[in-house]
């Protein structure tokens, strides 16, 4: 029997309905479960509103053609589903808002998805973000892969076991989170979000250089900081650099705006520049 209970309340857009629950949506022989060919991508109601829904709505589509997937719903479209689905919560738990696509067939006689065999959901569920007190991260063993192996160009779900791997062995070790480098040793986010430093009154974050997301929320705190009169340099960051930071946040849909406030075994006061950036980002989200 399919245990279709889901962890929070959901509702799933599926072949032209909403369902209620887990629904399940593949069998055994689909090439998205077979073969990987996933993409998605997360956007944030609370408080009233869904800040970027239109920004991540279009990147979902990108992510699509960039695994070999054809898209089979236009950005508007999408926005216009995830209002509706909205009405089906009760307003109260901030709601994770996950549109998707995959294919169904292919990998037979040939790895590649057959891209018009792509199929669409967008799934729903309250997800409460976390508090704004701030997380511990350590330095994973683990890398971010580079485009010449990996689809790093896609938000595309064969990425996520390694770092699903990389916070679960940070976890061993009592904390929260990792810090992620790139194949020549550099830092490029947490397990989960982008990160910034600040050091001297300089705001800095990685630069991107394919092997890791830059993320819709990282664009948007950095105009936002911009517009206040802090210019966010995008450069190379080492381990050092992290240790040697006056302050450390990161950025992300889950939770937005969130301060870094221990690394390894340094502890760090969340900063004044973090707090600025989440109280823009607030101020941004509600105007």
């Amino acid at each position: 029997m399919v245990d279709t209970t889901a962890q929070s309340q959901t509702w799933t857009y599926l072949d032209g309905d909403w369902h209620e629950g887990n629904v399940p949506i593949m069998g055994a022989r689909t090439h998205a479960v077979w073969l990987g060919s996933t993409v998605f991508d997360g956007a944030r109601w609370f408080e009233g509103v869904a800040p970027d829904l239109d920004l991540h709505c279009a990147r979902v589509n990108r992510s699509a053609i960039a695994l070999g997937l054809k898209p089979t719903m236009e950005a508007d479209e999408i926005i216009a589903l995830a209002k509706d689905g909205l009405k089906k919560f009760d307003g109260k738990t901030a709601v994770y808002i996950r549109p998707m696509y995959w294919a169904e067939h292919g990998g037979y006689m040939s790895v590649p998805a057959d891209p018009e065999s792509t199929r669409f959901a967008l799934c729903m569920f309250e997800s409460p973000m976390i508090e704004s007190k701030g997380f511990s991260v350590s330095l994973s063993p683990f890398r971010r892969p580079t485009m010449e192996c990996m689809p790093t160009d896609a938000k595309a779900g064969c990425l996520y076991p390694n770092n699903g791997r990389a916070i679960m062995e940070a976890k061993k070790r009592g904390f929260d989170n990792c810090l992620t480098r790139d194949m020549l040793g550099n830092i490029c986010e947490t397990g989960t979000s982008n990160i910034f430093l600040v050091k001297d009154g300089q705001v800095m974050t990685p630069a991107g250089n394919g092997s890791f997301l830059t993320g819709i929320t990282r664009h948007r705190v950095m105009d936002l900081l911009l517009g206040y009169g802090f210019k966010t340099k995008e450069q190379t960051i080492t381990m050092q650099d992290v240790m040697e930071a006056d302050e450390i946040f990161s950025t992300g849909n889950h939770s937005k705006v969130v301060p870094i406030i221990k690394v390894e075994d340094r502890e760090i006061q969340a900063g004044p520049v973090g707090q600025k950036a989440r109280e823009l980002y607030w101020e941004w989200a509600h105007s």
